[in-house]
């Protein structure tokens, strides 16, 4: 895959993440995964169209969710993954992508994105389609 796809979503990751309150924002790890996904936690996928297509999945495990969350809650517990962290955690994926749109339009790349959708539980199964 072309960097010039992906440098966009670090780009996103590094500008949005210290608005919300975390101090500390690291590039670490990354890698591309095939088209079956199987998880425990929460998966965001969101989708891509215009000059290029596909979907952008988010994956965090529950603790740390929940922690983004509260973080995004000006610090309101959250103890359990209740419906109010789920709309937070599915604004961030929404903040993160469009922030993303945002610098491909600066790279002359334009595009749309679609809502977020969430998932979350145990092994959750996520086939993206490739073509």
């Amino acid at each position: 895959m072309d960097v010039k796809y992906i440098n966009p979503f670090i780009e996103a990751f590094l500008s949005v993440m210290p608005q919300l309150g975390f101090e500390k924002v690291e590039k670490t790890n990354l890698s591309l995964k095939d088209c079956n996904l199987t998880y425990t936690g929460v998966i965001m996928t969101v989708g891509i169209v215009g000059e290029i297509k596909g979907n952008v999945v988010y994956y965090l495990d529950l603790e740390n969710a929940k922690k983004v969350a509260s973080t995004m809650m000006m610090g309101m517990p959250v103890d359990d993954f209740n419906e109010m962290a789920q709309s937070a955690i599915s604004e961030l994926a929404n903040m993160l992508t469009a922030n993303a749109a945002t610098f491909f339009a600066n790279i002359g790349i334009t595009v749309d994105i679609s809502t977020p959708t969430l998932l979350y539980g145990d092994q959750v199964s996520v086939k993206m389609n490739t073509g």
